[in-house]
């Protein structure tokens, strides 16, 4: 059985990447700062304290997982949320590889999705300045990570509209553009992120890039 090392397990999205790896019989650990909060229980399902960027730590704390998925996020209020989060998924990734883990997903933003060629979503005049600081940086972390060897790493960017709803398991994967519909849309429900999170850890279609989805 694998053992899947989720960290960021009580933001917006972990909590239903630990649920979806549990129905799906998996066994986790679940990384955050106050575990506590995750309100799931499972004889499968291990909660673990941590603070992510103590590398040392969290690579021990990490030997014996088969894979690495981070949700991780400095938190959208933080001041210093473009410097927190490089340094948080830098201290993630050292630490996946300091535990001899090859497989490593991270979900990062649509900010850096391309709008038409040469324009991402982040540098568009009518992106939301509140979410230009953690938008960045998942953006800059995106190009940091596609020069990492050692990893067979994943990143996964959500749709433009990511939302409470329903897991369908229907959408339509794409790579570096937003996946639109027929009305111009691009949403996705994290019910159904998690779906395609789980399905690329099991089918391994995105080995060291990066891709999106949508309805």
């Amino acid at each position: 059985m694998m053992k899947l090392a989720i960290i960021g397990a009580t933001g917006f999205v972990g909590p239903k990447v630990v649920e979806e790896a549990l129905n799906r019989g998996y066994e986790v650990t679940a990384f955050a700062r106050k575990p506590e909060k995750l309100d799931i229980e499972n004889e499968r399902l291990i909660k673990q304290s941590v603070d992510v960027c103590d590398t040392e730590i969290l690579a021990t704390l990490l030997v014996g997982h088969d894979a690495v998925i981070s949700t991780f996020n400095a938190g959208w209020t933080n001041p210093n949320l473009y410097n927190d989060f490089l340094k948080g998924c830098k201290s993630i990734q050292a630490a996946t590889k300091q535990a001899g883990i090859k497989r490593y997903i991270t979900v990062g933003g649509a900010g850096s999705l391309e709008i038409k060629p040469d324009v991402q979503l982040v540098d568009t005049p009518d992106f939301p300045a509140a979410y230009k600081p953690g938008a960045t940086a998942a953006r800059d972390y995106l190009n940091e990570l596609r020069m990492e060897n050692e990893l067979d790493w994943t990143f996964l960017s959500p749709a433009i509209n990511l939302h409470p709803g329903q897991r369908t398991g229907i959408f339509r994967l794409g790579t570096n553009q937003p996946v639109f519909n027929e009305a111009g849309e691009n949403d996705i429900s994290v019910e159904d992120l998690v779906v395609a999170l789980i399905d690329e850890l099991e089918k391994g279609q995105f080995i060291k890039q990066r891709f999106t989805l949508g309805y």
